[in-house]
């Protein structure tokens, strides 16, 4: 590449801080601009150097690394550092983000560095299917954050752009398609009853018989129904029965 990628070190272990900084050291294509110890100095410090890498330690005193990205609002890719955080590990694997398990090893640092230059491998990652107890890393509301997607109560079509309503009551507007959607969630509990809506079947409440062979589809805790087309119909009575 042209010119180097400006990294940030977030880790509250120095000795680890320091390590990562001499791996670096040997990728001429990197540079470590800056380094935090914990999420306070952490956001003043991304906010100011604008880094293009961040290698986020997850378990830190006082606010952990998901603690941090749920203030930040960063374009950077992440790559988050972890001893043994297996949900965590899933959670990355099915977005198509990375990670490095301490100690680091260097094989595994130049992979990830090379997953990060590589725009064809990860759009591929990002096509993998969903399990209903995973977590999706996305941009809500100018930061990203962790979705479970069995939270999930339904999408809606937004032109490109989608709406995530969660069974708390949020909503987020994400960009992504309905077809992706479509593609990736998983298919034992989540339908599409129409061209610009998908369902979590675990939160239907019940159905009702419409007009010209469609239905309503009441979902628990909304008061107004969801027509589901014909062309739908038979695909989701399926899936209930």
């Amino acid at each position: 590449m042209s010119s180097k990628l400006k990294a940030v070190i977030v880790d509250d272990e120095r000795l680890a801080r320091k390590d990562l900084i001499s791996l670096l050291s040997d990728h001429e294509n990197i540079e470590v601009v800056a380094e935090a110890a914990d999420a306070p100095s952490a956001i003043k410090t991304i906010n100011e150097f604008e880094p293009d890498i961040i290698f986020l330690d997850i378990q830190m005193p006082g606010e952990s690394g998901f603690d941090l990205l749920d203030k930040l609002k960063t374009n950077a890719k992440v790559i988050f550092v972890t001893a043994y955080d297996e949900f965590a590990i899933r959670a990355f694997e099915v977005n198509a983000l990375d990670y490095l398990l301490k100690p680091v090893n260097p094989e595994r640092l130049q992979k990830a560095l090379e997953r990060i230059q590589t725009e064809n491998e990860a759009g591929d990652l990002l096509l993998r299917s969903l399990d209903y107890e995973d977590h999706l890393f996305l941009m809500l509301d100018n930061s990203m954050r962790f979705l479970k997607v069995s939270t999930v109560l339904h999408i809606g079509a937004a032109g490109d752009y989608s709406e995530i309503f969660t069974c708390s009551g949020n909503k987020h507007l994400v960009l992504k398609s309905m077809k992706e959607w479509e593609d990736r969630l998983p298919h034992q509990h989540f339908c599409r009853i129409h061209r610009s809506t998908i369902i979590n079947l675990n939160q239907v409440d019940r159905l009702e018989e419409w007009f010209n062979y469609s239905y309503r589809v009441y979902l628990k805790g909304i008061k107004e129904p969801f027509i589901m087309s014909r062309r739908y119909a038979s695909k989701l009575k399926h899936k209930l029965s």
